[in-house]
């Protein structure tokens, strides 16, 4: 698996894994109506290096981002997003974006990441916390799930130090 910084001509192998897991409604607090052009820029938008993991035909597994979570004096909290093409889960890809993604933030002099927003039955929390992630606090009932009705929204944080 390579994983490496996205290009411009990435998007229209981005967006459909994109679009696939917003419109389920499951994982990311986004519309599930959001139109492709404005997941792109949700996605790609200024501030955010994007990162795509391909296998070694070319194909985008799944895709990450890593910005500022705030500005100004606290800049260094970085934030995140993962996103792995649903039919690839299971595999390691999003492991291996997270450890590629928390070593550029380390690189990049960020002290620290948070999630603002982790829905509390994303398989995907088992492996922040495995990561070292903390759950800092939970926003109970704040997400409509489509399957579990109303369930809470997980703020999570590492140190990168």
């Amino acid at each position: 698996m390579l994983i490496r910084q996205a290009t411009d001509e990435d998007w229209p192998r981005i967006w459909p894994i994109w679009h696939r897991i917003v419109a389920a409604a499951e994982t990311y607090t986004w519309d599930p109506d959001t139109s492709e052009e404005d997941a792109r820029v949700l996605w790609t938008g200024p501030g955010k290096r994007v990162f795509v993991a391909e296998d070694d035909t070319g194909a985008v597994l799944g895709t990450a981002y890593l910005k500022p979570n705030y500005g100004g004096p606290a800049a260094r909290i970085a934030n995140a997003g993962f996103m792995v093409d649903p039919d690839r889960s299971g595999r390691g890809v999003g492991r291996a974006l997270a450890e590629h993604v928390l070593d550029t933030a380390r690189a990049d002099g960020y002290r620290a990441m948070v999630f603002n927003a982790v829905v509390e039955t994303n398989p995907a929390v088992a492996l922040w916390t495995s990561l070292g992630f903390r759950i800092l606090g939970t926003v109970p009932r704040a997400y409509d799930h489509p399957r579990h009705g109303p369930v809470g929204l997980h703020i999570m944080y590492k140190d990168l130090a």
